[in-house]
C-alpha cells in the first residue's frame, strides 16, 4: 500500500478568508469605479463570489461537521444567477431604448 503524501501547499483558515476579502473588495472597487452596466455587474458577481470562498472557509474549519456553509454558498449561486439574468435583461432592456450602457447616460426612469 503507498504511503500517502501530505499536500504541497496546505491551505488555512487564513488564506481562505484572504481570498475571500480580496474578491470581495476587488469586486467593490470595479463596482464604484467602473461607468460600464455590464462590467458593474460582473463586479458583482465577483463580490458574491468572495463571500461564497468565506463561507467554504469558515464550513472547512468549522469544528463540528456542520453544512452551513454549503448551503449558504448554493444559495448565494442561485441569487447571483437570477441577478446575473434580471440585470442582463435589465442592461439589454435600457439599450434598446438608450442605444448605450453606460450609467452616467441612463440616469432618467422616464422613457
Amino acid at each position: 500500500m503507498p504511503q500517502e503524501l501530505p499536500p504541497l501547499y496546505p491551505i488555512s483558515l487564513q488564506h481562505g478568508l484572504l481570498l475571500g476579502a480580496a474578491l470581495f473588495s476587488i469586486g467593490i472597487a470595479g463596482a464604484l469605479t467602473r461607468r460600464n452596466a455590464i462590467t458593474i455587474l460582473m463586479s458583482i458577481e465577483v463580490m458574491l463570489n468572495g463571500t461564497i470562498v468565506t463561507f467554504v472557509t469558515f464550513a472547512r474549519y468549522a469544528p463540528t461537521a456542520d453544512l452551513a456553509g454549503q448551503i449558504f454558498s448554493i444559495f448565494i449561486m442561485t441569487v447571483a444567477a437570477a441577478e446575473a439574468a434580471v440585470g442582463l435583461a435589465i442592461v439589454i432592456a435600457v439599450y434598446r431604448l438608450r442605444h448605450t450602457v453606460s450609467v452616467d447616460a441612463v440616469d432618467t426612469l422616464q422613457g
